[in-house]
């Protein structure tokens, strides 16, 4: 006696919670995604085979571009308002509420003190368009602005956050070797023997068997 076989549907599924659920993770990274400011020069560093990561947040960055310039950057809004005051008193400098709450939006930044109220003032177009033209941050010895940024940008880090500050210099592959030098020493004569320079990673070399 031949046997009955079961009528066999086949499964279905319907798609409809996945399309909206993948329209509302758009929407919300739509929403929340902040895009980076431009950054006031962009280098490119020399390559090296060295894989050590630097870590995600606290990190202070002397910037060395081909034309001898040094640019100052800091990863944290907090800590560059606390730094800006604390370097704005030093020099008999004032900035507005509205100028030190720009100047914590920018990743890095290359004036004197004294044009730096001028420069926050600008949009973000007209700064674009003066960067190739800027100065740098002084870092001579009659007017070494330079490490007054860095220990400020420290010492706030610390209180604000609790938390050392990693140091890195991160020059062109064409910056002068002297400046890089002067900057590295200028560091420490105040015992900041701490910091690491920022290379682009190549590919390790292979042994031949």
């Amino acid at each position: 006696m031949p046997k009955v076989k079961p009528h066999r549907t086949s499964p279905s599924l319907d798609m409809t919670p996945m399309v909206d659920l993948a329209f509302l993770l758009v929407t919300f990274f739509m929403l929340t995604t902040q895009f980076r400011p431009d950054e006031a020069v962009v280098v490119d560093p020399p390559s090296s085979t060295s894989d050590f990561m630097a870590p995600d947040s606290d990190i202070l960055t002397l910037t060395i571009d081909d034309k001898k310039r040094v640019f100052f950057g800091y990863d944290k809004a907090p800590v560059k308002e606390a730094a800006i005051k604390a370097v704005a008193a030093k020099y008999g400098v004032s900035f507005t509420p509205t100028q030190i709450k720009q100047f914590s939006l920018m990743p890095n930044f290359g004036v004197p003190i004294g044009q730096l109220g001028s420069y926050l003032d600008k949009n973000t177009e007209e700064r674009k368009a003066l960067n190739p033209k800027l100065p740098g941050v002084p870092y001579d010895s009659l007017n070494n602005q330079v490490i007054d940024w860095v220990l400020e940008a420290r010492k706030a880090n610390a209180a604000i956050f609790k938390k050392p500050t990693f140091l890195v210099i991160k020059g062109d592959g064409n910056a002068d070797v002297k400046t890089v030098q002067t900057v590295i020493k200028i560091l420490q004569e105040k015992d900041i023997n701490r910091f690491n320079l920022q290379t682009s990673l190549e590919m390790k070399p292979t042994s031949v068997q």
